[in-house]
């Protein structure tokens, strides 16, 4: 049994030795590329309204608010400043979601963003995005890559293709730190010895992002007050979480197997969902013991079958906000394609390691 283990291990760091690095490093040189010309498209949006400053900034070999989704397709989060004279309203109407509001009516002339509030003293995302959409297809004509960037139509978000090969959303944010969403109060979990209370507060304290983008419970109905709400975003919070023991590795697996593999028709799974699933794995096994290097299959293991019940059941409840399923409106027909898929990879990597040496 243990020396089964040890053959498995054995076999997954020598794949993320060299698939999972190969695949950093390309992602890490095509990232270096599309920042290039998303700096250059902000900065050409910044000239004509000084409100959206490029956040896009690369510290330690990282751009800050720059998440993978997959090996071609990039969302860049773009901080906007100034949230000061709204009040957070999550009261769980709009699951995934939540509003701005004025603190005081008379404040309204103060804000930074006053064009966006509605006539109930809410701040639009909807409306923001669109003024932003404006700017960002201007931005394109002018800016010194146009000939290799251009805007994508028929969606409310801000997308952009680049070279015809890689596709980036730009998304207006705020960063709200130093509070934590009621929606999110249950967490952590009251009997699970993880994450413990040190990293508990580091992460509260880390907070969470509102997005300004189609959320995935609104889509297909979204009345004027839900097109104005806000999606909860906690990618710094899950970094945090998924720090220390072979967590990062494990992750870094799954999503290359995820590319190399899952990438189906109806694109049912992205990284997220892999993320996603860490997360809960993290707590099925709360010990740092349970993430040492050579427990490594056995987490891949668990992640893999937990996948498969998620695909069979249709539901991947969000981790933070449970009520959130991220298998929304995914057509069934691709779920399940997906469970027999991951099946059978699991399967593979299960009964002959080896095998990894060709996924």
């Amino acid at each position: 049994m243990i020396a089964a283990q040890a053959k498995l291990v054995y076999h997954l760091n020598k794949y993320y030795n060299e698939k999972c690095q190969a695949r950093k490093a390309a992602i890490a040189k095509t990232i270096r590329e599309v920042c290039k010309v998303v700096s250059d498209v902000l900065k050409e949006v910044e000239v004509q309204e000084p409100r959206f400053i490029s956040s896009l900034n690369e510290m330690d070999n990282r751009y800050e608010g720059l998440e993978v989704i997959s090996p071609t397709e990039f969302e860049v989060v773009l901080y906007l400043n100034q949230m000061g004279v709204f009040n957070f309203v999550d009261d769980g109407s709009l699951p995934g979601c939540a509003v701005l509001k004025l603190s005081d009516g008379r404040k309204r002339s103060m804000s930074l963003w006053v064009e966006f509030i509605t006539a109930s003293g809410y701040l639009s995302a909807r409306k923001i995005r669109s003024r932003f959409q404006t700017l960002v297809a201007q931005a394109v004509d002018k800016c010194s890559y146009r000939d290799v960037v251009k805007m994508i139509a028929d969606t409310s978000e801000v997308k952009l293709s680049i070279r015809d090969r890689y596709v980036v959303q730009i998304t207006p944010a705020f960063k709200c730190t130093g509070i934590w969403p009621r929606s999110a109060a249950h967490w952590p979990l009251p009997h699970i010895p993880w994450p413990g209370p040190n990293r508990v507060a580091e992460v509260k304290a880390e907070g969470f992002n509102l997005l300004s983008k189609e959320c995935y419970s609104l889509t297909g109905k979204q009345s004027s007050a839900e097109s104005d709400a806000w999606v909860l975003q906690f990618a710094e919070a899950e970094n945090r979480l998924q720090m220390g023991g072979c967590r990062k590795k494990c992750l870094s697996i799954l999503k290359t197997l995820r590319d190399r593999h899952l990438e189906l028709p109806g694109q049912p799974l992205n990284n997220y969902h892999m993320k996603t699933l860490v997360s809960y794995e993290c707590e099925k096994h709360p010990r740092e013991s349970d993430w040492d290097e050579a427990c490594l299959g056995d987490r891949l293991n668990g992640i893999l079958l937990q996948l498969i019940s998620c695909l069979q059941c249709r539901r991947c409840p969000h981790y933070f906000l449970p009520n959130l399923d991220l298998f929304q409106g995914k057509p069934h027909s691709a779920l399940e394609n997906a469970a027999k898929q991951t099946w059978r990879l699991a399967r593979e990597i299960l009964t002959n390691p080896k095998s990894l040496e060709k996924l």
